[in-house]
């Protein structure tokens, strides 16, 4: 038949087709030769022999599919048998039905096994553990028993002639049971184009290709093509990997690695990675000597690019494997490392990613391999791309003492300044200084790295500082940048003009600046509504203390002594007065006081004998603009912060002034505003570009809300009549206009008008006479199937909507909505109607939201009724918009949003969105409830909406984790505390924090400000509230900072005697250095006591346990850097309350306050040096370098003649760069009198020099070329067994061992 074909044309056999049939398959064997042995001299029994060879019943069987499989070969389809035949099938239908009768039996025993664990679950887990535990076991049991029952059961079923001599064949290339790996794949493709059903299982393929790769002499091609097919089959089948036969297999890949070609080589590295399975395989791989063709492989010139790439790959996938990292040998660390210091080399990046990521796995390794040579290499030259990710691995060791000593102290970190600190490194391009820039960048927004490199009484930054001297104009400017990076200083949006030289004191430019948001500078968070404490703000001002310290400010006034260039004299000019501004807000007054009174230059300035004090009154003149231009342009600069300068008062007193200018506008003359009506440009012409719409706004929110004024406008003008005519829709004038953001000014003006419209009946009259609203009903009516009303190109179609400005009319219909004379209005025209079917339109969801969006919910509408539809019967993507809606709601509860709405108004209006927020906790969809959760969240940060939300007395059971956050909220009021005590929630939430909460909030804090420092763009996002757990950067809710908001969960703290536990430990473990389960333990300890000490009744507890002198202790002495940071934060925020911050100053710790005197809780050392203590460190490298192999010459050298004696010596003395050269000469000259160059053992004892010496790469490839091209043959297939063994055997000497 056709599926013998392929059978018998894989081997050479000797013989016919029937001697065939009687052997048993197996894959060639090849001898020390390396020539294949034939396989047709291994005799083995017939077919039908081992069938009567089977064991009693319950005995193992060697193929457990034997006994399926056996059946007559001369079976045909017509069922023409003789009475032999006959009987064979009786036995064929017997063993069937055995079969089937066991795998119903397998079937029961499953179905019980199930109904068994459902009871279980019912119960609870730890009375029934052992229970389940043992249902569960038969369960998987009898699903692999059904599962080789049914793969009988087809083979029965279906017979298929040359089966057995295949299976057969099979069980010499996989050990164990074969069907794990052919019952859970698909068979491969037909073998037999003409006939589909006839198809091979995979392990079948695989046979037939390592049969294939046994062929010698083929070209590269032919054995890469069968690597490729076998790694495809690999990837079809990601189990067939895990049962190979390695004796056999690996000698095949041995044999392809020894190719000459490089191709085949690296196949040859390719496949025997895809065939990792484990530590287990990389064990087998090793014996099988690759180490020694990896590091040939790796030494080898660029021209073997591909088979380099793939050795690298190889030794990489060993990092993959779990505990690989142990499998991986020293000397082929020592290549890598050497590669990594080849700086011409192409494949040094992955190099160096590669000993970076042994940094993190075994950090001994590396250091014994000479791996942190080319790390820091690679940091100084800036040639890496990925530095970043190589400094964090660096930090990530240096934060514990265990780790810390596989670090050279004042080095490793050091050797990023160096293209700014060299005077003599100009050759570096600007892309290579950036990107140091952006490497010194990280590290300093870092906790470890700002303690490691203040080390040596702030070295390394006093000198990056001084870097400033080098009169380079590239350099400084890109340092300038950097230290405004560093300090999260945003520039403002005048700064370009300042730049530039133009003045910024003319009245346009800073009415502009008053009008324009801006965050404070040198600020994370953009909303400082809430109570939080602010840890990122905290390490900014310990950031910018330090800088101080290292001379920054001195530094700066000494480049305005020079004669610069007038652009950088700004940019100096600029940050010199962020800096003084960044001093007074966030600094005690002990290093805010010195850097105000800039000595020097007051000095310079008062001397009026000397000729040089130019500089300084020009210095003094430009701070002064700076300073006042910073005032105006936001609330940064010298003034209070933004939760002290913006409260109701600031907004009376905005409004006060917007209502002067309208009563200036009011009270303009016929003159004036005949005048103005010329200027507009409206009357004499009907083209709106041609028309000043700045005008034009200014005549709408001024003169026309004077009744005398509109009416003039309206009866003896074409004033309102023009601009309504451009406003209409089938004008098709402002329903075509490109919508981009410039173009919104007609938005803006259209609903000014409309607005002072809907303030006198004249307005009202003339807006009820125009066509504009009629043509929009007819416009929303045409999206109403049912209304009879349809259109080609529809107004406010998908595309129109987005590129025009018809999403404008919105707009208008959002404010009319806020009066009720406009929703009148808008019930008159039936556009309320029209609203409602738009409602219902799924499949213009942005129709809904544009509609939504623009909408004023303040006022009891119909269009409330809308809402509460698209909250609840909407797409998930609608309720998720629709939610986030009511958040400006419900925070503003003192803030009416409408001239005609009250204080009383805003809270029901508050209330209501309070209760649809309430609702949407119990939408199906979890995203939904969160998204709610987060709004009520920031919402209860005012004790208005907090109270409010909890006398609606929501159930969070349901929300889990989500709903943790807003209960948090409710413990701060008395009324919800007695909410959260009636579901028992206090107590059992209580107990998860004290049992394992602690150690999660740790982990969530310091990724919070992890984040926040690493990108501070994201974390003064004003929507930053959007956060699962608040803004980036500040401290997340702890739920015993909420409890000790209320004297009731004072007392409840007190009785459970959770404080003094947390104390006990912090006091016991808290020094601790190695332990990192006891080390997380005490920061979240610390985080408690840190909590709980920030409020006001909280302090009780702190100055009853005098805990903050331990901590301060922490933060100035411990080991671990981490927890020194964890200390520092929590002193932070224990400063943020009246008695926290008395006890601290004892402690010689001080902290800046507001005008008002309130604390900000950001405390830091008035000696500096006390908390950057860090001490020098022990380099461990000949600790490490004990697992490397270090070779003594006496045992080298030992029973060698003089001439390979000679060889080890000028090998090592190839380490030397002194003697490089003449050990080279010499090693040529006599290379071919040394026996040992042709030698495996002699090639061992070189290796083990080039393992223990960091020798450059060329070298490596120099010295490995001295051996001939034999002896990696000899080596790898243990050739030299045989041969050492009949030498030492002649000469009665033992024989050496073989050294894996």
């Amino acid at each position: 038949m056709s599926s013998l074909a392929p059978l018998r044309s894989i081997s050479n056999f000797a013989g016919d087709a029937a001697a065939d049939e009687q052997h048993v398959l197996h894959p060639p064997r090849f001898g020390p030769t390396g020539r294949s042995m034939s396989i047709s001299n291994a005799t083995v029994p017939p077919r039908i022999s081992s069938l009567a060879g089977a064991g009693a019943p319950g005995s193992f069987m060697a193929d457990p599919r034997a006994r399926a499989m056996s059946r007559p070969t001369n079976l045909h389809m017509d069922r023409m048998v003789d009475d032999d035949d006959k009987d064979g099938l009786t036995a064929h239908e017997q063993l069937l039905a055995e079969v089937k009768e066991q795998l119903n039996k397998e079937l029961k025993i499953k179905e019980g096994s199930e109904n068994l664990l459902e009871a279980l679950n019912s119960k609870k887990a730890k009375q029934t553990k052992e229970q389940r535990f043992r249902v569960e076991s038969e369960l998987n049991s009898a699903n692999r028993k059904i599962a080789q029952l049914k793969f009988q059961i087809e083979e029965l079923q279906q017979p298929q002639e040359g089966e057995l001599s295949s299976r057969s064949r099979i069980s010499a290339l996989f050990r164990g049971n074969v069907l794990r790996s052919t019952s859970d794949t698909a068979v491969t493709a037909p073998v037999n184009g003409d006939d589909a059903a006839d198809a091979e299982s995979p392990t079948f393929t695989l046979s037939e290709i390592l049969q294939s790769l046994e062929a010698e002499g083929m070209k590269p091609d032919y054995y890469v093509e069968r690597a490729n097919n076998l790694v495809e089959l690999f990837k079809r089948h990601p189990t067939l990997k895990y049962d190979l036969a390695w004796s056999d297999f690996g000698f095949r890949m041995q044999t392809m690695l020894l190719s000459a070609s490089r191709d085949v080589v690296a196949a040859g590295y390719r496949v025997t990675r895809y065939a990792i399975t484990g530590r287990r395989s990389l064990q087998i791989i090793r014996q099988l000597n690759t180490d020694y063709l990896v590091i040939l492989s790796l030494v080898k010139e660029g021209k073997a690019s591909v088979e380099r790439e793939q050795a690298l790959k190889f030794v990489r996938a060993f990092l993959d494997v779990k505990d690989g990292v142990e499998e991986l040998a020293p000397a082929v660390v020592r290549t890598i490392a050497s590669v990594a210091d080849h700086t011409e080399d192409r494949l040094r990046s992955i190099c160096i990613e590669t000993l970076g990521e042994l940094l993190i796995r075994d950090p001994p390794l590396l250091v014994a391999a000479g791996g942190i040579g080319p790390l820091t290499d690679a940091l100084g030259d800036g040639t890496y791309e990925a530095s970043e990710a190589l400094v964090a691995a660096i930090l990530y060791h240096m934060d514990m003492p265990r780790g810390r000593k596989f670090i050279r102290a004042g080095h490793a970190l050091d050797v990023i300044f160096a293209p700014f600190t060299d005077s003599l490194a100009v050759h570096l391009s600007e892309q290579k200084l950036k990107s140091h820039a952006r490497v010194i960048g990280s590290v300093l927004r870092t906790w470890s790295g700002l303690m490691i490199l203040s080390m040596y009484d702030f070295r390394a930054i006093r000198s990056f500082v001084a870097s400033l001297q080098f009169p380079q104009p590239r350099t400084r400017d890109i340092i300038l940048e950097l230290l405004f990076d560093i300090l999260c200083i945003k520039l403002p949006s005048w700064s370009s003009s300042f730049l530039a030289g133009r003045r910024l004191t003319t009245y346009g430019r800073v009415a502009n600046l008053r009008s324009e948001p801006s965050t404070q500078a040198g600020s994370f968070s953009g909303d400082d509504s809430t109570d939080q404490q602010n840890l990122a703000d905290h390490f900014l001002a310990l950031t910018l203390a330090v800088l101080l310290e290292a001379g920054l400010q001195k530094m700066l006034v000494g480049l305005l002594k020079e004669d610069i260039e007038p652009l950088l004299r700004r940019k100096v000019m600029l940050l010199l007065g962020e800096v003084l501004k960044m001093a007074s807000r966030l600094l005690p007054d002990a290093y805010n006081v010195p850097s105000q009174i800039l000595p020097d230059v007051f000095a310079a300035a008062a001397d009026f004998r000397t000729e040089g004090r130019s500089w300084a009154s020009n210095t003094i003149y430009q701070l002064d603009i700076v300073n006042r231009t910073l005032q105006r342009s936001g609330p940064g600069a010298i003034a209070p912060p933004a939760n002290v300068s913006s409260g109701p008062d600031v907004h009376d007193r905005s409004r006060q002034s917007e209502q002067s200018k309208l009563r200036i506008g009011i009270q303009v003359d016929e003159g004036q505003f005949r005048g103005w009506l010329i200027e507009s440009q409206v009357l004499s012409s009907a083209n709106y570009i041609k028309w000043r719409w700045d005008i034009l706004q200014a005549i709408v929110e001024g003169p026309l809300l004077n009744p005398k004024r509109l009416d003039e406008a309206i009866r003896a003008t074409k004033f309102l009549n023009r601009i309504f005519d451009f406003y209409r829709p089938f004008s098709f004038r402002f329903a075509d206009i490109k919508n981009t953001k410039p173009n919104q000014r007609y938005v803006r003006v259209g609903s000014a008008l409309i607005n002072t419209l809907l303030q006198t009946q004249d307005g009202m009259k003339f807006m009820l006479e125009n066509k504009v609203f009629k043509q929009l009903a007819e416009c929303l009516a045409q999206l109403d199937p049912m209304s009879g009303q349809s259109s080609a190109s529809p107004l406010f179609s998908p595309s129109r909507l987005v590129e025009t400005l018809s999403s404008g009319y919105f707009a208008f219909i959002g404010t009319m909505s806020k009066d009720p004379k406009g929703l009148a209005m808008l019930q008159r025209f039936k556009i309320t109607n029209m609203c409602y079917r738009i409602m219902t339109l799924t499949e213009r969801g942005d129709l809904i939201k544009v509609l939504l969006e623009n909408i004023d919910f303040t006022l009891d509408s119909p269009f409330r009724v809308m809402l509460s539809q698209a909250l609840t019967g909407s797409s998930k993507d609608i309720r998720i918009f629709s939610t986030n809606l009511l958040r400006r709601y419900v925070t503003d509860v003192t803030r009416p949003s409408s001239s005609s709405a009250t204080a009383q108004g805003a809270a029901d209006h508050a209330q209501w969105a309070a209760h649809l927020l309430i609702t949407q906790l119990y939408d199906p969809d979890v995203e939904v409830c969160q998204t709610a959760v987060r709004i009520l969240e920031e919402a209860c940060n005012k004790m208005e909406c907090l109270e409010l939300v909890v006398q609606c007395r929501p159930a969070l059971d349901h929300l889990g984790e989500i709903g943790a956050p807003l209960l948090l909220r409710f413990l701060s009021t008395s009324l919800g505390y007695r909410y959260l005590d009636d579901l028992d929630y206090i107590t059992q939430e209580m107990d998860d924090w004290f049992l394992g909460r602690n150690e999660t909030y740790v982990t969530l804090v310091e990724a919070s400000l992890s984040r926040a420092l690493k990108d501070p763009d994201k974390a003064r996002q004003v929507n930053v509230g959007l956060a699962e757990h608040g803004p980036q950067g500040t401290a997340p809710p702890h739920f015993y900072r909420e409890l000790t908001r209320t004297a009731e969960g004072c007392r409840l703290l007190q009785e459970k005697g959770h404080f003094a536990e947390f104390v006990n430990t912090i006091r016991e473990h808290g020094m601790e250095e190695d332990d990192g389960e006891m080390l997380l333990k005490v920061k979240g300890c610390l985080w408690a006591v840190g909590n709980v000490g920030s409020m006001e009744l909280g302090a009780s507890f702190i100055e009853e346990s005098d805990v903050v002198r331990t901590i301060v202790e922490m933060a100035e002495k411990s080991m671990v850097i981490s927890l020194r940071g964890t200390a520092f934060f929590v002193l932070g925020l224990i400063s943020s309350s009246v008695h926290g911050s008395e006890i601290l100053s004892e402690h010689g710790w001080d902290g800046p306050m507001t005008t008002m005197g309130e604390l900000l809780g950001r405390f830091i050392p008035l000696d500096l040096r006390r908390l950057f203590s860090m001490q020098p460190w022990p380099y461990a490298a000949d600790e490490a370098m004990a697992r490397s192999t270090i070779f003594k010459m006496q045992t080298l050298i030992a029973g060698e003649d003089r001439i390979n004696v000679r060889v080890l010596e000028l090998v090592v003395d190839l380490g030397n760069t002194v003697l490089t050269k003449r050990a080279v000469s010499e090693l040529i000259r006599i290379k071919k009198k040394a026996s040992g160059l042709r030698e495996p053992r002699f090639f061992r004892k070189v290796m083990t020099i080039l393992e223990a010496r960091p020798y450059r790469l060329p070298v490596r490839r120099f010295v490995i070329d001295l051996f001939d091209k034999s002896v990696m043959r000899r080596l790898v297939l243990d050739e030299e067994d045989a041969e050492q063994e009949a030498v030492q055997a002649t000469a009665d000497v033992p024989p050496t061992p073989r050294a894996n």
